[in-house]
C-alpha cells in the first residue's frame, strides 16, 4: 500500500555516511511500506543533502510505536534544552511543545 504520506522540512545538522559527516538540507519523514526492515508499514526518517549525490542520506524505518516514542523523547529532550537556554541566555519566553 503506498500512503503518499510525506513530509518535508529544511534541515540543519550534520549525518554520517560510512566513516564520512556530510552537512544536511533536508529531512523527510514518511509513512509507507518499509523498504529494508523485516515489518509491513513504517514511519521513515530520511536525512539528506539534497545538493550531493544520492547516497548523501542516513535513513531509518520505525515502527509506528517506535516513531511514537522518539516523538516523545524530542519533545522532552526540546523542552528541558529550552529550559536550559533560557537559564544559560536569560531567555523569557519559551515556546510550547505540543
Amino acid at each position: 500500500m503506498c500512503t503518499s504520506i510525506v513530509e518535508i522540512v529544511p534541515a540543519e545538522g550534520m549525518a554520517k555516511r560510512g566513516e564520512a559527516w556530510f552537512p544536511l538540507t533536508q529531512a523527510v519523514v514518511a509513512y509507507d511500506h518499509a523498504r529494508h526492515a523485516p515489518l509491513d508499514d513504517v514511519i521513515t526518517l530520511d536525512f539528506v543533502n539534497a545538493g550531493l549525490d544520492p547516497g548523501a542520506r542516513a535513513g531509518i524505518e520505525l515502527t509506528l510505536d517506535s516513531a511514537r516514542e522518539l516523538r516523545d523523547a524530542l519533545a522532552r529532550a526540546i523542552r528541558a534544552a529550552e529550559i536550559e537556554e533560557a537559564e544559560v541566555r536569560g531567555a523569557t519566553g519559551l515556546r510550547q511543545v505540543a
